[in-house]
């Protein structure tokens, strides 16, 4: 059975979470913080909102890390400290 772009993207949240779990510590500011967008319910997108110093640096690491789990990734940034990368899966 074939998953759903958004079950897909869930999961896909949940191993990013995960693997990048020091810079989402539960007490303190989020460097990253994940949104899944359904408003094209044909193309969801999971949001990676990198927000610190050097955010490009972490931004490619998480970037890589979806390529490798299958996603198609662009990049918004905003500002040396503000960098968002765009996921999207089939």
């Amino acid at each position: 059975m074939t998953k759903e772009p958004i079950e897909v993207l869930d999961d896909l949240a949940n191993q990013v979470a995960d693997e990048f779990e020091a810079y989402r510590q539960p007490d303190e500011f989020k460097d990253v913080s994940l949104v899944i967008e359904n408003s094209d319910e044909e193309r969801p997108t999971l949001i990676v909102h990198v927000d610190r110093e050097d955010a490009e640096a972490l931004a490619d690491r998480i970037d890589e890390f979806l390529r490798e789990h299958g996603a198609r990734t662009e990049r918004e940034r905003h500002s040396a400290t503000d960098v968002r990368v765009l996921a999207t899966v089939d």
